[in-house]
């Protein structure tokens, strides 16, 4: 379940670059997507609450969910479209792999919380990954690699700060209620964007945008989000983070076989080691567990 999650969420970039063909823009595919998953997660909230009775939820605690949905579903998935305009799929989901890092460096600086020896080996690892494979999408696509590239990584620090934030509230709340919670707030703040910019932009799309966007919405999203959780509880987080390494391997080939990217050599070095950083990160937060 938790390789299945993570391959299916890798598929998002493969989906929003084949959208791209068709002149669309990153603000109405997000906008499309959000509002699609939306009834599926409300459904399963639904079916949640039937079980399970919720307690009330504080004003406070409201408006930190829609702080988070804004910062880490809406914010981050927006720089992430946005970047997939610039860059390749290979690079976008190797960058966005080095969200652990990120949350790291965010905990070190912001939050005085120590870093291991082990884990300052596998941040340089991980950078020197990234920027392997930056330098071939650089050879192919000039100096619009750099803008695609600061929007990607903005994209990742924006998810690591939400990851930050929903891990001080999931006890709390639910993680089924912060998701359903996040997602409505982003598909809100997704919706006031397009009508602010476009308000027909989600109307006047061809078929096969809105085709590729249920795609988007329920397999890249829903689907792999509820893998994803339902492994966790079954295996346990690290278990479920190695699984996710099968996420930025099998977006090369898949960017190979749909969009036709190469791969090349530099690129399965700089993939090979970012996955052996992270392996590093999750070995270091077992042992400490432990």
């Amino acid at each position: 379940m938790a390789g299945a999650g993570s391959i299916l969420f890798s598929g998002k970039a493969i989906i929003i670059k084949l959208a791209f063909v068709y002149e669309t823009d990153a603000a109405t595919l997000l906008a499309l997507r959000m509002l699609m998953a939306l009834p599926i997660f409300w459904l399963i909230y639904w079916q949640k609450t039937r079980r399970q009775k919720m307690s009330a939820l504080s004003w406070f605690d409201i408006g930190k969910v829609i702080g988070l949905g804004f910062i880490g579903y809406f914010l981050s998935s927006y720089l992430d479209f946005l970047g997939l305009q610039y860059i390749s799929v290979g690079l976008e989901r190797i960058v966005l792999y080095l969200t652990p890092t990120i949350v790291l460096l965010i905990s070190y600086f912001f939050l005085n919380k120590p870093i291991s020896s082990m884990q300052w080996c596998a941040l340089v690892m991980g950078y020197l990954g990234v920027i392997a494979v930056f330098i071939q999408d650089v050879a192919y696509s000039g100096l619009s690699a750099w803008l695609g590239m600061g929007l990607v990584f903005g994209a990742a620090c924006t998810y690591a700060t939400y990851m930050i934030g929903s891990g001080m509230i999931v006890r709390r709340i639910g993680s089924i209620r912060l998701v359903v919670y996040a997602s409505t707030a982003s598909a809100l703040f997704s919706l006031i964007q397009i009508l602010l910019k476009n308000p027909h932009s989600i109307f006047l799309q061809t078929p096969q945008i809105y085709w590729l966007s249920l795609i988007n919405a329920v397999f890249c999203t829903v689907v792999p989000m509820l893998l994803i959780m339902i492994s966790i509880n079954r295996i346990g987080p690290p278990l479920a983070a190695q699984a996710g390494i099968l996420g930025p391997v099998s977006t090369i080939f898949m960017g190979s076989f749909f969009l036709s990217e190469p791969i090349t050599l530099w690129q399965i070095s700089g993939m090979s080691l970012v996955i052996v950083a992270m392996w590093f990160l999750i070995k270091d937060g077992k042992s400490n567990n432990n």
